[in-house]
């Protein structure tokens, strides 16, 4: 049976090829959606690619598309997008023919509603406080009396003028204008880029380093401050090293760049009342604080001249002081001649104490023993040399025995040992002789130093001795006694006299005792008990 159909039968529809028939869409879909509005939230934004384009979705509860922005219009977008931002965007639909799927080629995009805003910011606000943007501890002192102020604002409107009036009235100071745009695309740009200038300046330079920095902007609308919320004005703020006031808009309106101040201003004119003093309020204070100084420093040289009249009324007298020492001196003085009287005395008990142990007697038997005992010496050494002769003598005699049986030669070279065992006997007579000349004349210079020191050589020259009955010499006249009886010596002799007894007669003269004539060899004896020696 024959099939009624072909697999080979004509069809009367066009054939296309792929990429005619993605052609075709993509000219359709782009014409019949050249300019549409899509609400949706973004997702999947991580930043823009390497390129410089952004690649995304929209989405709502249903639905998603694939949005993408080149980087011509992302530079040109007044809201940057972020994951999880409600927008509007503006743009055309189209296809890649690739993968067979259309997206939206976004030109324009803005928050959707002024609700969407306030949820950007508050969603930004939760992540930078996170971060720690926010944190107190981060915030600087502001200087008291900066000399350089720097101010980001815009070069044309009344806001630098009504700061740069106020700081000219209060305390004029050297400032800085950095001029921005505060509106529209890349104004949240330029802002973080002047931060970042005036931080860049190094102190010292040819340019003058701000001391505080005043970021500066007049009131408007949240789409019209919405620069000041950008996350790279935030950071810049937060990261300024020099102190930095936030004064955008009036003190109702609320940036994110107030929370990374430093310090917020409720309005510009504020923020340049923050940034430097009344110099007339100073200078009324420092005439002030002069005053109080003054006045603070005569009642204190006040005081202190009370304080040291007290003192000096309270300190005794210089009579007073030195009465005490005076007296001590006057009796010490008094008391000088007195004392030096009885340090003579002393000293004169003392001498004629020594004195009296060396007397001429003993002096005389210490050279008389010295005398017998270099004699006795001098005969022993007499005897021993004797004797050394009579031996080598002998020897020499027994040598001349037994010379007889040795040759002529040991003969001569005893003969010659002979002459000088003679010699050697000469010079030891001769030392010997020498020495005991030696040491009779240290007994002479002995004997003549006595001599001199003896006191008989005064009594030579017309002085006298009295000593009492013990025989000892006087030195004083109130030491004698009416009556007492008393030997006076001489130089020739002693003689007997009392004290007050003019009517007994004078005995006869005594004749001085003279010293026994020393014996040839007296025996050795000691000396007397209590008498020192001076050998």
């Amino acid at each position: 049976m024959a099939s009624f159909f072909s697999d080979d039968s004509p069809s009367n529809l066009s054939e296309f090829t792929v990429s005619e028939l993605s052609g075709s869409i993509k000219r359709t879909i782009e014409t019949a959606f050249d300019q549409v509005r899509v609400r949706g939230e973004i997702s999947g934004y991580r930043g823009q690619h390497s390129s410089g384009h952004a690649y995304f979705s929209l989405k709502d509860d249903k639905s998603r598309i694939d949005a993408v922005i080149w980087k011509g219009s992302f530079s040109k977008l007044k809201y940057r997008p972020e994951e999880g931002m409600e927008v509007i965007a503006t743009g055309r639909i189209t296809t890649f023919p690739g993968s067979s799927k259309y997206q939206i080629v976004i030109e324009q995009m803005e928050p959707a509603g002024a609700g969407a805003l306030m949820a950007l910011i508050e969603e930004r606000k939760r992540r930078f406080t996170a971060e720690g943007l926010f944190d107190p501890a981060r915030k600087q002192l502001l200087p008291f009396m900066p000399k350089v102020i720097g101010v980001v604002t815009s070069p044309t409107g009344a806001v630098i003028r009504d700061i740069l009036h106020r700081i000219s009235d209060r305390f004029p100071v050297h400032v800085l204008v950095w001029p921005v745009k505060v509106q529209g695309e890349g104004s949240g740009d330029e802002v973080a880029n002047a931060i970042h200038g005036f931080n860049a300046m190094e102190p010292g330079g040819a340019i003058p380093r701000p001391d505080v920095l005043i970021v500066a902007r007049g009131g408007g609308s949240l789409e019209d401050l919405w620069s000041f919320n950008d996350e790279a004005v935030v950071r810049a703020a937060s990261a300024s090293t020099i102190p930095l006031i936030s004064a955008v808009g009036h003190e109702t309106d609320w940036t994110l760049i107030d929370y990374a101040a430093d310090v917020r201003a409720p309005t510009p004119t504020g923020a340049a009342e923050m940034a430097v003093p009344v110099k007339a309020d100073l200078q009324a204070q420092i005439a002030g604080l002069s005053a109080r100084l003054s006045g603070a420093m005569s009642r204190q040289m006040d005081h202190h001249r009370q304080s040291v009249r007290a003192l000096a009324r309270a300190l005794p007298s210089l009579d007073q002081l030195l009465a005490l020492p005076r007296r001590r001196f006057d009796e010490a003085a008094s008391g000088l001649g007195r004392g030096l009287e009885l340090n003579t005395m002393s000293k004169r008990r003392l001498f004629e104490r020594a004195s009296a142990k060396l007397s001429p007697d003993m002096l005389a038997r210490r050279l008389i023993e010295r005398r017998q005992r270099v004699s006795e010496r001098a005969a022993l050494a007499d005897r021993i040399v004797e004797r050394l002769i009579e031996r080598h003598k002998a020897r020499l005699g027994r040598f001349d025995a037994t010379l007889t049986t040795l040759p002529a030669r040991l003969k001569a070279q005893l003969g010659r040992g002979k002459d000088r065992l003679e010699s050697l006997s000469r010079r030891a007579d001769s030392a010997i002789v020498h020495d005991l000349k030696r040491a009779r004349s240290m007994v002479s210079a002995h004997d003549r130093m006595l001599q001199s020191l003896s006191y008989k050589n005064v009594l030579m020259r017309g002085y006298a001795v009295i000593r009492d009955e013990d025989n000892r010499p006087l030195s004083r006249a109130n030491a004698l006694a009416n009556g007492q009886a008393i030997a006076i010596e001489f130089a020739d002799g002693r003689v007997s006299a009392a004290i007050g007894a003019t009517d007994n007669p004078l005995p006869p003269s005594v004749p001085a005792q003279k010293p026994a004539p020393a014996a040839k060899a007296p025996k050795k004896s000691e000396p007397p008990a209590g008498q020192g020696s001076l050998f």
